[in-house]
């Protein structure tokens, strides 16, 4: 029985693939089919390249001038497609190169080696070294040890790093160059150095990635070794021709084929119970749940269930909806329901012939109106200004799902900052008592109120019925309250795989929303996991983000403290611009010179998308008719529109809007009371943490009003 050889892409072969024109993607993509369908066809001539590191990688003729670079071992049946460029430039590539296999964890890695002059042969072998991604400077190898001279070479081959690179490691000497020369290592490398520089250990690490390395490695293996977490987040296998044309036709959207070790081993495999996923703006949370909710559609749900993969917004929901079903075959997306969780409720309360509408403003027509009625019989003696009611109403009443006095006598208030003794707290009640009557009369519901309703319709009906969803997955989890995670926990029962939460505390745009985990029923002890690396926006952007939540409080879903300390961007670019301006005029004027300076700078490359964020939409349909009048093509992001995707126009949207999305370049336009004391407007630079980390290649952030000087200046 003969088996057929595996055949695997690289991440360059694809980079280097979307830079092509049309005419030579066309005829690569002819040659890399017929190569899958048979690498050993006679029809391949397979040539040496002379002067090589790596014996082990051929060349191959495409056509007159164009050549593929294709690792054929010796031994066994692997192959990968690794470049592809002109005849010339494709030796060149190949010939300082060489693909290795971990001898501790296993994984392939590309190293690029620098020719040497003017050391000794013996000297040269190990010294200049790198990945694919960049060189080493000789010098580096023979630096005195420090930051990680307390490493065994074992350890630090645990980590990701080659072992031709150790001593190129050895010679790093402080966090700084360690960022410095971050594009020389594995990703997986330098991730796992800068915790350590950052105070984990090896051990810490390790565990936090799932990584055994007790096992013996077989290191001319390369079929074992493709298997790798690791090896995954460079290389795919593809097993027939309709996935080969699938992922050379998709445009080039990496994720979608390569995630990095640690997301592959949280999106994959099963987990005993409810897991929690942390990570700053960029580091690939929504990409995450994406192949989770896959993998469980897969593998984990029968024919009569389905995954439900839900998020707080309407525009987030339809945008993860649309790339998951790119990312998943017609029979996959089939077991995949996607809709924001106010919308599943609406439809849910129809299903059952329930009238009642659900209250989303509290200041608008009827529900307006009961609110006015409810704080007509409030107790003038209790002197208690109309906003205590309101906020005692969100953050207590209907957090907890409290609905009788009894409840609130004895509820946490904590943070409340006025303490009700028993006698005010009866006093206090007639209000909410009332709201709600009113409410009723009108045939309204309060959302939280909505939510508790439906999950005690499912906790009362689960001994009976049969569970719709196998799993759920939420994405942007520090959205949704307590009444919402205690809806999840009742709509899927608790097992393997049940829940999958992803989010962002420094991300919490509705502080109403605040909720701990284990207090709703989700108990992820032991499956609390983080991500660190940012592969979205800039070192500097990402810094100047953090910067303005300097003195705001981050928790961590469940009770617990978060920080950024640990996060880390792989690009590097220019730091936003932070200006002072006066007036929606200033404003404007100035972000039309940034899109044009970064237009003028891209030339005649891929256009680039902008956005301008605003925090209203009466400031950014001003700066829209503004922008216009100036000829620059504009198109708001809104409820019902998203466009995201559109390019040769300038996108606005609100700050809460942009939230889920990214752009090349953004604006970002912000009052003077969004940048007072951090006590008191940790929300307010919630929003514009998040609005500036839309940005992937660069951000300018405008003060209104002055306020750009309370701006903290990045560490």
């Amino acid at each position: 029985m003969s088996f057929k050889p595996k055949v695997a892409l690289s991440n360059d072969f694809l980079l280097q693939l979307a830079k092509l024109s049309a005419k030579v993607h066309t005829k690569v993509m002819k040659w890399a089919i017929q190569f899958q369908a048979d690498p050993k066809s006679p029809g391949i001539n397979y040539e040496n390249i002379n002067g090589a590191r790596d014996p082990n990688l051929k060349s191959v003729r495409i056509d007159g001038d164009w050549r593929g670079i294709v690792f054929k071992p010796s031994a066994g049946d692997v192959y990968v497609l690794l470049y592809v460029d002109h005849h010339d430039d494709a030796y060149r590539w190949a010939e300082n190169r060489k693909l290795t296999i971990n001898p501790v964890t296993g994984a392939m890695q590309m190293l690029t080696f620098e020719s040497i002059t003017e050391q000794a042969p013996e000297e040269a072998h190990s010294a200049n070294v790198g990945s694919a991604e960049g060189t080493v400077d000789a010098s580096a190898a023979e630096a005195a040890p420090a930051l990680f001279a307390g490493l065994e070479d074992r350890e630090l081959m645990s980590l990701g790093v080659p072992q031709e690179l150790l001593g190129f490691v050895r010679g790093i000497a402080s966090e700084e160059e360690l960022d410095a020369k971050q594009a020389q290592l594995p990703l997986e490398a330098y991730e796992g150095l800068f915790l350590v520089a950052a105070g984990d250990t090896v051990s810490q690490v390790l565990n936090a990635r799932e990584t055994r390395v007790d096992k013996v490695i077989d290191t001319e293996d390369f079929a074992a070794a493709l298997a790798t977490p690791e090896s995954q987040s460079r290389f795919v296998v593809v097993s027939d021709d309709e996935s080969m044309t699938a992922i050379l036709n998709a445009p080039l959207a990496q994720w979608r084929v390569f995630l990095h070790p640690t997301q592959k081993k949280l999106a994959v495999g099963d987990r005993s119970g409810p897991v929690r996923v942390l990570g700053g703006a960029g580091t690939g949370k929504t990409v995450l749940a994406m192949h989770r909710a896959k993998w469980l559609a897969e593998n984990r749900t029968k024919a009569n269930q389905k995954v439900f993969v839900t998020t707080f917004t309407k525009n987030l929901a339809a945008d993860i909806e649309q790339n998951l079903r790119t990312l998943c075959s017609s029979e996959t997306f089939a077991k995949l329901e996607v809709r924001n969780l106010d919308a599943w409720v609406n439809a849910f309360m129809r299903s059952r012939k329930l009238e009642h509408r659900i209250v989303y403003d509290r200041k608008q027509d009827a529900a307006h109106q009961a609110w006015q009625a409810a704080l007509a019989v409030k107790d003038s003696s209790l002197d208690l200004p109309d906003n205590f009611y309101e906020s005692e109403l969100e953050q207590v009443v209907l957090a907890q799902g409290i609905t009788t006095l009894d409840q609130y006598r004895t509820a946490r208030r904590t943070g409340r900052g006025v303490i009700l003794s028993r006698a005010k707290r009866d006093a206090v009640w007639p209000v909410f008592e009332e709201y709600r009557g009113q409410l009723a009369s009108r045939k309204l519901k309060e959302v939280d109120d909505a939510y508790r309703e439906v999950a005690d319709v499912l906790n009362a009906e689960a001994q009976s019925s049969k569970p719709v969803y196998s799993a759920i997955v939420a994405d942007e989890t520090q959205d949704l309250g307590p009444q919402a995670l205690r809806l999840l926990r009742a709509l899927v029962p608790a097992g393997p795989n049940d829940l999958f939460f992803v989010g962002d505390g420094h991300q919490r745009i509705y502080s109403r929303n605040k909720a701990a985990m284990s207090r709703c029923g989700i108990d992820i002890r032991g499956r609390a996991k983080k991500l660190y690396l940012n592969y979205r926006t800039t070192d500097e952007i990402r810094r100047q983000a953090v910067a303005l939540l300097e003195g705001c409080e981050i928790d961590d879903l469940d009770d617990g403290q978060d920080d950024a300390k640990r996060y880390k961007s792989l690009s590097h670019g220019p730091a936003p611009d932070v200006l002072s301006v006066e007036g929606i005029e200033a404003a404007a004027k100035h972000s039309i010179e940034f899109v044009r300076q970064w237009n003028a700078a891209q030339g005649d490359g891929v256009p680039l998308s902008f956005c301008v964020i605003t925090s209203s939409e009466k400031n950014r349909d001003a700066i829209a008719g503004l922008m216009q009048a100036a000829d620059l093509r504009c198109i708001p992001i809104t409820a019902q529109s998203n466009h995201a995707d559109a390019r040769d126009m300038v996108h606005l949207a609100t700050m809460h809007r942009a939230k889920g999305l990214e752009f090349d370049c953004v604006v970002v336009i912000a009052p003077e009371c969004y940048l007072g004391v951090p006590e008191k407007t940790g929300t307010q630079r919630k929003l514009l943490y998040v609005a500036l980390t839309r940005a992937k290649r660069g951000a300018m952030l405008l003060a209104l009003g002055g306020a750009a000087a309370q701006i903290a200046a990045p560490s």
